[in-house]
């Protein structure tokens, strides 16, 4: 229970920055707002998280970089579809 506790916090504080870093990874305008980008990234943080930890990376000697880099991607495709489901176009 504790690590779920753990990897929930680890995965707000991460999406803090995970979600602007993957709206600067997308290319054009996003019309998300700060608080919609840092929930997508946090989610991403989270199920990359509970991701890596299933096939085995998510704990390892120092930085988790297969791990970060699933949430990265996670992330991505998040604000993607997340951008793409808020559009304002018609």
């Amino acid at each position: 229970m504790g690590s779920v506790i753990g990897t929930i916090v680890g995965g707000l504080i991460a999406g803090l920055v995970l979600g602007p870093l993957a709206r600067l990874i997308i290319p054009g305008r996003q019309d998300i707002s700060l608080i919609g980008t840092i929930l997508v990234g946090a989610g991403a943080a989270i199920l990359g998280g509970f991701f890596a930890d299933l096939i085995g990376v998510g704990s390892t000697a120092g930085i988790d970089w297969i791990k970060l880099l699933i949430q990265i991607v996670l992330a991505v495709i998040g604000i993607g579809l997340f951008a793409g489901a808020t559009s304002r176009r018609a």
